[in-house]
């Protein structure tokens, strides 16, 4: 029996390995170049090793965006519930954000926004469960944003595009930092400062 376990302790350490590579190669190239050969290579892994974890390329890349969004939830999602709902966390939330764009979590930045655009034109499964990401994101914004009007804390606004544009400013301000424009971060915090306006 112990053998057994320290095989799936085994498994789980090079799954863990093969993942935390691969959520950097989708950052930096794109998740068409995550594959058994490039993780091998890159890992000292082994290609036959790799592909008995994953089986097919198509379940690594999803494997690999399920790791980044554990990973975005982890760095962005979960430090923000320590704030209060509603204008509080959804800054909390953006700051979080900052942070995950600027160390950066990924080795290219934001993992969502350096995928999607080669995938948003392209129907299938990884196309699918990068739109999940977004959507997942667009209602946490949604959701504090909503809380936000509705006790009072900011005026009125419309939602839907509060959540958009949000969203929208964030992923530019992901392209500028990697272009090297820190200028970017004071833009994003007076855009968010513009939506919370007082009741």
């Amino acid at each position: 029996m112990s053998i057994t376990d320290k095989r799936l302790l085994k498994g789980a350490r090079a799954r863990e390995t093969a993942l935390r590579r691969a959520v950097d190669i989708a950052s930096l190239d794109g998740l068409d170049d995550v594959s058994f050969g490039r993780l091998a290579t890159d890992t000292g892994m082994s290609k036959a090793g790799i592909q008995t974890l994953f089986r097919s390329k198509e379940m690594l890349q999803l494997a690999t965006i399920d790791y980044a969004r554990e990973m975005f939830i982890d760095t962005v999602i979960r430090p923000a519930r320590e704030a209060a709902p509603g204008a509080g966390r959804l800054r909390s939330l953006v700051e979080h954000w900052i942070e995950y764009a600027t160390t950066p979590l990924f080795e290219g930045g934001c993992f969502r926004v350096a995928n999607i655009a080669r995938f948003d034109s392209k129907p299938g499964p990884i196309r699918d469960a990068l739109l999940r990401l977004q959507q997942d994101w667009r209602d946490t914004l949604g959701r504090e944003l909503r809380s936000a009007v509705e006790s009072h804390e900011i005026a009125e606004l419309d939602i839907d595009l509060a959540v958009f544009q949000i969203d929208s400013v964030l992923c530019a301000a992901n392209t500028a930092l990697r272009l090297g424009d820190d200028d970017v971060i004071a833009k994003v915090r007076r855009t968010v400062d513009g939506l919370l306006k007082a009741a």
